[in-house]
């Protein structure tokens, strides 16, 4: 597929996602939704990558939110449809880790995207925010449900009633995102975060993950009894083996994925 607005390039292991409409400060059409995910999907299929980061065009936005001029005209049938839930969802079930890597504006829909990616990183002069209120409506793409998840009932509150951004101190402070790097390092970051990934056994991110993912909707108990039963799994595989014996003998493991 010939993408038009997203870039899609392969750098090691890493698959480097950036939406291109700089223009419009990466605002998410419809055909940008549409090109994100058939990325994503890309990544997903090619073994060779094993981690996806997307980012934003430009040095001014990670991502504005949906474009509101598609949004003026959505009616109800519109509004039901997955739209940038989809996406969002989307990244949280792929089993490789994800990273948003953001510098600039990043609201609305931007900010979903990023709530639905694993790890969250961002330069000083980025701002979040979910100012759906302001216009009328509320957000519609999983902040309701991921953001308090990921910064507390309060914060979470605080962001969707009152919709006045936030600075990267701020965000950084509630969890919103775990590194604040330069403008320059935003992408070496993402690039050494992802070899990091890389080296582990292929089975551990992703397992990693799923258990997350998983005991943050379980119980206590079930989501304790689901980590043994993955523990279980992975105990058995050759890749345990390798990194146990290549622990002891102060070597580099050399995993297989198996």
């Amino acid at each position: 597929m010939a993408y038009q607005e997203i870039l899609y390039e392969v750098e090691g292991p890493m698959a480097l996602i950036t939406i291109n409409r700089a223009e419009k400060h990466n605002a998410i059409s419809l055909d940008t939704l549409a090109e994100l995910q058939d990325a994503v999907a890309l990544a997903g299929a090619d073994d060779d990558v094993r981690v996806l980061t997307i980012t934003g065009a430009g040095g001014r936005a990670f991502a504005s939110g949906s474009d509101l001029s598609e949004v003026l005209h959505r009616d109800l049938k519109k509004a039901l449809e997955p739209i940038v839930q989809g996406l969002a969802d989307q990244l949280e079930r792929t089993p490789k880790p994800t990273i948003a890597a953001i510098d600039g504006i990043c609201m609305g829909g931007g900010l979903e995207v990023a709530l639905g990616c694993d790890l969250r990183i961002a330069t000083p002069n980025s701002r979040f925010a979910t100012p759906e209120g302001k216009l009328g409506l509320i957000p519609g793409g999983g902040a309701c449900a991921r953001l308090p998840r990921i910064v507390g009932r309060g914060w979470g509150l605080e962001m969707m009633l009152m919709g006045d951004p936030i600075d990267a101190e701020r965000a950084l402070s509630i969890g919103l995102v775990t590194r604040l790097v330069e403008k320059e390092e935003l992408l070496p970051e993402a690039r050494r975060m992802a070899a990091q990934l890389a080296e582990f056994a292929p089975f551990v991110p992703r397992t990693m993950k799923a258990m997350v993912h998983f005991g943050m909707e379980a119980s206590m108990a079930g989501a304790l009894m689901f980590e043994k039963y993955a523990q279980g799994a992975l105990v058995q595989t050759q890749d345990k083996q390798e990194g146990i014996t290549a622990f002891l003998e102060k070597r580099k493991p050399e995993f297989k994925g198996k």
